[in-house]
């Protein structure tokens, strides 16, 4: 996608966020995808982290994360303010992601990944966020809506780069799995002792049998990526003792 495409989707999303809280009967409510959470909780976290990487992204390549708390102002009271203010921590990354441009160099978690260090990817990277945390609190409200489709199409491959490829030794037996979305993509993990590859599947008919594999629409399978949606939402196929021992796997440990 695009860059000024991610951007826009990025304020979007954020808006559909913030009508969501707006328009939720108490803040209290709980929050059925995070447990533990109130809505109030989601918003929080959501406003600090805008703010959070709007400096990151300000302090150019080399620099590492700045803390919420170092630069957040704090989540006003009421509604109303709590509302403007996370406009205002959405137009600070916005513009922090504008004046730097998709191609410059920027701190970013994923080291061991396929996925470059750039404003561009981070940007893809944070409209997924955004909209998964919209969706929960769409979900808390009782209006809980799919994720539009040109930002789940974008998500599945940014949550396979991003989360899951790794040049970390897979230390399992070498295992491959595939997932293809209603709308007609595919994907392919090689897990081996080089890590784990994600590659596009142009042809998955020709691509050979995979030991575990999962189909469904992209944002069934973004929402079961991030553990929004049970897996018996999508249609899976082969050994799932390979799934669990990727989902048990902790590349860092």
């Amino acid at each position: 996608m695009d860059f000024p495409d991610l951007l826009r989707l990025i304020d979007e999303r954020s808006a559909a966020f913030r009508a969501a809280v707006a328009s939720a009967p108490s803040l209290d409510a709980p929050v059925p995808t995070c447990p533990g959470w109130t809505l109030a909780d989601l918003v929080q976290h959501l406003g600090v982290r805008r703010y959070s990487w709007a400096a990151t992204i300000a302090a150019g390549p080399g620099a590492t994360a700045r803390a919420p708390e170092e630069v957040a102002p704090p989540m006003p009271q009421d509604r109303e303010s709590q509302v403007a203010w996370l406009a205002w921590s959405t137009q600070a990354q916005l513009d922090a992601l504008r004046e730097a441009g998709p191609d410059r160099g920027v701190w970013s978690w994923w080291d061991e990944a396929q996925a470059p260090h750039t404003c561009g990817v981070l940007a893809r990277h944070q409209l997924q966020e955004i909209a998964v945390h919209t969706y929960d609190a769409q979900l808390t409200v009782g209006a809980a809506e799919p994720l539009p489709e040109a930002v789940a199409l974008d998500g599945v491959e940014d949550f396979l780069l991003t989360v899951v490829a790794t040049t970390v030794p897979w230390p399992h037996t070498p295992a491959v799995i595939d997932y293809h979305l209603n709308e007609g993509r595919s994907w392919r993990l090689l897990l081996s002792g080089e890590g784990i590859r994600v590659v596009q599947l142009e042809n998955p008919a020709e691509a050979g049998p995979a030991g575990f594999s999962a189909r469904g629409a992209a944002s069934d399978l973004v929402l079961w990526f991030y553990d929004r949606l049970p897996m018996e939402t999508l249609r899976v196929e082969g050994d799932q003792g390979v799934l669990n021992q990727l989902i048990a796997w902790d590349p860092s440990a």
